[in-house]
């Protein structure tokens, strides 16, 4: 199965719809979609940088831009699946239908390592591709990827601090690629390149 996280910024793209009507036409029974939580969570972040209110309600706000996100996806294409909890991701897929994971179960009651803006949707793509053992994590972007490492993306805070702490080594390829290039997850998704 692979993971693909679509960053919340792709909201604003006309390439969003290219990848969600690919995903749910090529992914049935292999690809969970991880939504980023885009300008809604940026928006979070101003509320919580004017009023000043700790991480612990910034993390859920955030989770529940992402879950938006999810609903949001699922509303401009509506073939895909929208999972709620994580245990029901593999069950969906044996339906051989492609997920959008809304990770409502990130919400919290008590901070802990992950509820902070080091961790973000890529993080959050990451530590559950590793908890399903993924054979792909594909995280798609709206800013120029241009061939960079993913150290490089890390220092244009292009992917988030936690990320590169999960990092390690990890039994599976991962891709960044811009929402231009859908063509190119369609052949790797068909197993063209």
């Amino acid at each position: 199965m692979w993971v693909v996280k679509l960053g919340g910024s792709l909201n604003a793209s006309a390439g969003l719809r290219d990848w969600l009507d690919g995903l749910a036409l090529l992914g049935g029974g292999r690809v969970i979609i991880v939504p980023g939580g885009g300008g809604l969570a940026d928006e979070v972040r101003r509320l919580q940088s004017h009023w000043q209110f700790d991480d612990l309600p910034a993390h859920n706000m955030a989770v529940l831009a992402m879950a938006q996100n999810a609903w949001l996806m699922c509303g401009l294409q509506p073939a895909l699946q929208l999972v709620d909890r994580e245990a029901d991701i593999v069950r969906t897929l044996r339906q051989a239908r492609t997920v959008v994971w809304s990770p409502l179960e990130l919400v919290r009651q008590a901070p802990d390592a992950n509820t902070n803006w080091a961790v973000t949707g890529d993080s959050i793509a990451l530590d559950l591709a590793l908890r399903l053992n993924a054979e792909r994590l594909l995280l798609v972007k709206s800013c120029d990827i241009d061939g960079q490492d993913l150290a490089s993306l890390h220092r244009r805070e292009v992917i988030d601090e936690g990320f590169m702490d999960r990092l390690g080594p990890v039994a599976f390829p991962i891709d960044v690629l811009n929402v231009g290039q859908w063509p190119q997850a369609r052949g790797l998704l068909l197993g063209q390149a």
